[in-house]
């Protein structure tokens, strides 16, 4: 069976990953990439360089984005030099940035009017995630849709499940933010106090995290801050973004979320000092150093 050719647009931390893995299993594909030399490693192993996200989904079936901000994202599809250009009738498109559910809406929209079939599918796991193919992937837009990209989806990931109607996806995601956000809060605190009251944090991290209050990012991200290893597996000014979405999206619909806004503001705090390109565990940063 042919495989269908796949224009991949982004090669950061976890876009990288995502597309070796589509490589891996044989799909064609075509990259763009804002900055080339990110996506090398990608072209030494049969990726093809395209110029620009259009000229990248002119020759593919499907077109997948991972970039970083929503503005990226309305660039990606809607700029004029975006894949809604070019991609032909019957193609599809999938996001897999976490983006605005509204944006979603209209880019769905604007696929449906030119036969192009759309999906909004983001993604959490972070970089290891990535790496390991065990993403979980969040979907909104048509079903028939999701069926066609499932198994695309399953090569980059683990649990992947249809939300709903398109802009779903990214609601999923917001839920998914703002309970890690309150976490990385309860996380942080815990640390403080654990720090004051003189003990061990690894020794205290071996107790809590296999009990109820363990969670992946005490698993995953607190062992790396303990190493004062505080390099992105997703970045602090993007998880920044993510939160602005939430807020801006239960505003809109007259949800009030007073945790995430407080985390919001702890995170803001840290890119102020210039730590947005550190990874979100930087936000214990203050609580293990001893200033």
């Amino acid at each position: 069976m042919r495989r269908e050719s796949i224009a991949f647009i982004g090669a950061g931390v976890m876009g990288r990953s995502m597309a070796e893995h589509l490589l891996s299993a044989g799909y064609p594909l075509f990259l763009y990439s804002r900055t080339r030399s990110k996506a090398e490693p990608l072209l030494a192993k049969g990726a093809v360089w395209r110029d620009s996200p259009a000229e990248a989904a002119s020759e593919a079936d499907v077109a997948i984005s991972m970039v970083g901000y929503p503005q990226d994202v309305e660039t990606v599809y809607l700029g004029e030099s975006g894949i809604l250009k070019s991609l032909r009738k019957g193609a599809l498109a999938i996001d897999m940035t976490t983006s605005s559910p509204l944006l979603a809406k209209r880019i769905a929209e604007a696929g449906a009017a030119n036969g192009i079939g759309i999906l909004d599918a983001p993604v959490s796991g972070g970089d290891s995630g990535a790496r390991e193919a065990r993403l979980s992937i969040m979907v909104g837009g048509e079903r028939e849709h999701f069926d066609r990209a499932l198994p695309i989806l399953e090569i980059m990931g683990k649990n992947i499940v249809y939300q709903g109607a398109a802009g779903a996806g990214q609601h999923t995601k917001m839920c998914n933010q703002i309970a890690i956000a309150g976490g990385m809060v309860a996380i942080a605190e815990s640390l403080a106090y654990a720090k004051s009251a003189g003990l061990d944090p690894e020794t205290v991290l071996k107790s809590i995290s296999a009990g109820a209050a363990g969670s992946w990012s005490m698993s995953n991200l607190v062992p790396r801050a303990l190493q004062g290893d505080f390099e992105p597996g997703f970045y602090v000014k993007h998880f920044i973004k993510d939160m602005g979405i939430a807020i801006e999206s239960a505003s809109e619909m007259g949800l009030e979320l007073p945790g995430l806004a407080m985390a919001k503001r702890l995170y803001d705090e840290l890119a102020e000092k210039g730590n947005g390109n550190l990874g979100t565990q930087a936000l214990f940063q203050r609580c293990l150093s001893d200033g």
